[in-house]
């Protein structure tokens, strides 16, 4: 029996849930990246023996991974980063290829407006640069959107927001600080809220919304705000984003290695956006965020608006298989996991589980089989869930309803 090394997840989440070989696999998912040379498959005894050499690449499993959802595809944006052309400790190509790496769909270099400490050593009058520099990089192969931004850096208020989309980012180097994002508007470009719970500009972590906050956003010249940036997330940012109608972002804001911040190479990810649009190109992406449509992956939790958010858990998490073995009267559902989220579920159905308590964990891009004790033989049930590690508002999450067939199989 032939595998291809490209078919290592197809074979895990195809072989019959509850086998050896099947917890077998799981267990050793987060580690087993691509399969080198299968021996021989063999059956006894109604066990499936499957002998593996695996090969362990570190490459090969850090690309982000999250299905679309119906009618939108799911782009994974990093709006918000530095290099050497502001305060970043590395060249814009770095940006490039990280991003590549980490199966990055679209990413912003937003450099620092009026911030320039490198400007001895790199001396550059264009605001553009990095942008450029960024594009030049690009691979014939890499399919990744590179977004020309600048990050307005002021005192607060109103503090630091990013420009994205712009057309120049040199006409956003002007004094009046309400010019600089009248000028953002001219250029049509998305504007957000950096980092609003910064220490640095708020000490006690909750975000000052000022009135001048409130007048960018009547005079709809500010579109978003970040409730996530970096290592730090704000319940309290999010709370504006819902009581202003402003998009949920979080962002990265790398300026050194992205690796070495967020812990890669030991299974971390960088924060990242989700954009739900309709097709993979600038225009598409930047009508989703202005109407909004986003989720935030962040240190294995998402948040959004449940209208973004439900959907996409429903497309993360679906059924592979339902079976009720002989005369037993629990049914053997099997969930799988197109995404890279760890999702903990709290059981909130009628039914109990004999093989979870009330919260399950259901493992990223693998197979969970959960025995549901239905009581009799149904042909159709629903299961209820909590999802503990995705967040709708401050200390609210979604629930979600999976609907079980057992004539159901993928």
């Amino acid at each position: 029996m032939k595998i291809d090394a490209t078919k290592c997840k197809t074979l895990m989440i195809s072989i019959k849930p509850g086998t050896f070989c099947c917890n077998l696999l799981m267990k050793m998912n987060h580690h087993i990246l691509c399969v080198k040379k299968v021996f021989r498959l063999s059956v006894k005894s109604g066990i499936a023996l499957l002998f593996i050499q695996t090969i362990f690449s570190h490459e090969n499993d850090r690309k982000i991974i999250f299905p679309d959802i119906q009618g939108y595809k799911t782009l994974k944006c990093d709006l918000h980063m530095h290099t050497v052309f502001s305060d970043g400790s590395v060249w814009p190509d770095i940006r490039v290829q990280e991003a590549v790496k980490d199966g990055i769909d679209a990413i912003a270099i937003t450099e620092h407006i009026e911030y320039q400490p490198h400007k001895n050593d790199i001396p550059h009058p264009d605001r553009n640069r990095s942008h450029e520099v960024a594009k030049n990089a690009l691979q014939e192969a890499d399919d990744l959107l590179i977004i020309n931004g600048s990050e307005i850096t002021r005192r607060m208020p109103p503090g630091h927001s990013n420009a994205i989309f712009l057309d120049d980012a040199n006409k956003l180097l002007t004094t009046d600080v309400m010019d600089v994002f009248e000028e953002a508007g001219k250029q049509h470009a998305f504007i957000f809220w950096n980092h609003p719970d910064w220490v640095a500009q708020a000490p006690d972590g909750v975000p000052p919304l000022d009135s001048i906050h409130h007048e960018l956003i009547k005079k709809g010249l500010l579109h978003g705000i970040e409730i996530v940036n970096d290592l730090t997330y704000s319940d309290e940012a999010l709370q504006i984003a819902l009581d202003n109608d402003l998009t949920i972002l979080g962002t990265s804001d790398i300026h050194g290695i992205v690796d070495w911040q967020y812990k890669i190479p030991e299974g971390g990810h960088r924060p990242v956006t989700l954009v739900f649009a309709r097709e993979k190109t600038e225009e598409s992406l930047k009508e989703a965020l202005f109407d909004k449509r986003t989720v935030v992956w962040f240190n294995n939790t998402l948040i959004g608006r449940p209208q973004n958010l439900v959907p996409l858990i429903e497309a993360c998490i679906t059924v592979q298989d339902v079976q009720y073995y002989r005369d037993y009267l629990i049914a053997r559902v099997s969930l799988i996991n197109h995404s890279d989220v760890e999702f903990i579920l709290r059981n909130t159905g009628e039914y109990r589980f004999d093989t979870y308590a009330d919260v399950v964990n259901i493992m990223p891009n693998s197979v969970t089989q959960v025995g549901v004790k239905t009581l009799e033989k149904l042909d159709e049930f629903i299961m209820k869930f909590e999802v503990m590690n995705a967040v709708t508002a401050p200390a609210e999450h979604p629930e979600i309803i999976i609907r079980i067939s057992t004539n159901q199989s993928e």
